[in-house]
C-alpha cells in the first residue's frame, strides 16, 4: 500500500501587493487567447502571479514556503461566478470567470491578512 503524506504550505511570501479597481483587475485577465479566471475568497477578489521556479524557489516550495511575485486585489463582498466588463477596445462585453476558493486555507489566510494589514481607502 502506498504512503500518502499531506504537507500543506506553512508560509506564503508575497513580493508585491497592489489594490486596484475592479475593472482594471478584470482587464488584466484578458489575453489574446481569451480570459483567465480570477479568485474570490471572503470578500476579496484577486489574481496572483507565481515566481519562476528557480532552484531556490523550488527548495523553498519543498520546505512549505510559496512565493508569489505579485497579488492584485479589490474588495468584492459577494461572490459571483462570472463578472462582465464592457470593453470598448474589444467592442464587446467580456465575461471573466471567478473561482470561489473559500475552501483553500492559504487563500482564507490571504484574505484575512489583507483585510487586517492593508489600510482602507
Amino acid at each position: 500500500m502506498a504512503k500518502i503524506t499531506y504537507a500543506p504550505a506553512e508560509e506564503l511570501i508575497i513580493h508585491e501587493i497592489v489594490e486596484i479597481n475592479r475593472d482594471d483587475l478584470l482587464r488584466e485577465r484578458i489575453t489574446p487567447a481569451g480570459t483567465m479566471p480570477l479568485y474570490w475568497v471572503n470578500g476579496i477578489l484577486f489574481s496572483f502571479s507565481s515566481m519562476p521556479m528557480t532552484d531556490e524557489v523550488a527548495r523553498d516550495y519543498l520546505r512549505g514556503k510559496i512565493h508569489w511575485l505579485e497579488v492584485h486585489y479589490t474588495r468584492m463582498p459577494e461572490y459571483a461566478p462570472v463578472l462582465m466588463l464592457d470593453e470598448e477596445e474589444f467592442k464587446q462585453r467580456m465575461n471573466i470567470r471567478v473561482i470561489d476558493t473559500s475552501f483553500s486555507n492559504i487563500h482564507q489566510e490571504l484574505a484575512k491578512w489583507l483585510k487586517s494589514n492593508i489600510k482602507n481607502k
